[in-house]
């Protein structure tokens, strides 16, 4: 059951994704908005059915990341779109013109990564501010935004996404490392789950959650028998370009698509224009230089 007074829409396809001034102030209320259906059941199924053949070249550059606990996530993580089915989505009109009108201002793809928490092994993530370690990265302000898709159901028993709701007004919170991952100052969550409420963000596959880089979230380990995968998409405004090198992108002019080129796109493959990151096969001191134009 939803908790109440969610803000939640309704993604009709064939119709553009109008951001209302409801919208826009729902999700800097909430700190996140949630839009079903973002993803049509066609285009989730062509996502899923792409990622899960055993030659596919996105998944073949995943890498295990501890929880901490005992447990890994599988990640599979990339900067600039590209020209492939990932890419599509990560630069179609319903996405990116959204992120667009909520955050105030023209956007570049950050980073994508798809979350891969498998049954009965996939491990947590910690309590986390995105912006808590991307301001590491020279990113000076906290304008940045990313939509998360499920690929699969999740919900309570698989793992999903927690938020606590308008946690993104406590602006960023220290964070240090548990595992592998970056989590925040445990005692000012704590502090902030008293007054703020927890919401788990249960989700059908193609559903959105579109929330602000601020907000703090995070998910339990999959005890399930059920898989739990998920796409997260991350924007930057284009102001607000990083001031140093680092292992994700700088400001690069993002080329949007039409809806349709989800469905009418063929290349699944070919992942020309993408830059991916493994922390476990390359050193990230080495960074490349800015390339500019990137489709």
């Amino acid at each position: 059951m939803e908790a109440k007074d969610l803000p939640v829409y309704q993604f009709v396809e064939g119709k553009p994704l109008i951001v209302t001034d409801g919208m826009k102030e729902d999700f800097w209320k909430n700190g996140f908005i949630i839009v079903r259906n973002l993803l049509t059941n066609a285009e989730v199924i062509k996502l899923r059915s792409s990622l899960e053949r055993p030659e596919s070249a996105v998944m073949g550059e995943s890498y295990d990341q501890g929880d901490g606990d005992g447990r890994n996530i599988r990640l599979t993580l990339w900067n600039h779109p590209g020209n492939d089915l990932t890419g599509m989505i990560n630069r179609c009109e319903k996405v990116v013109n959204t992120c667009q009108e909520l955050i105030g201002g023209e956007v570049y793809h950050y980073h994508t990564k798809i979350v891969q928490k498998e049954p009965r092994t996939g491990g947590a993530f910690q309590w986390h501010q995105d912006y808590g370690y991307w301001y590491l990265n020279g990113v000076m302000f906290p304008d940045l935004i990313s939509v998360q898709f499920a690929i699969d159901r999740a919900d309570v028993g698989n793992g999903c996404l927690q938020v606590l709701r308008g946690s993104h007004r406590m602006g960023r919170i220290e964070h240090g490392r548990v595992g592998d991952q970056a989590g925040a100052d445990i005692e000012r969550v704590y502090e902030a789950e008293k007054v703020m409420e927890k919401i788990h963000v249960e989700m059908d596959p193609g559903d959105g959650l579109i929330f602000h880089c601020n907000l703090l979230h995070r998910s339990d380990q999959n005890n399930s028998d059920r898989r739990r995968w998920m796409m997260i998409a991350c924007y930057n405004r284009a102001d607000n370009n990083p001031t140093k090198d680092h292992h994700h992108a700088r400001y690069t002019t993002l080329e949007t698509v039409s809806n349709k080129a989800i469905m009418e796109c063929k290349n699944l493959d070919d992942l020309s224009g993408k830059w991916f990151i493994n922390p476990h096969k390359a050193n990230l001191e080495c960074l490349p230089t800015n390339p500019g134009k990137v489709r």
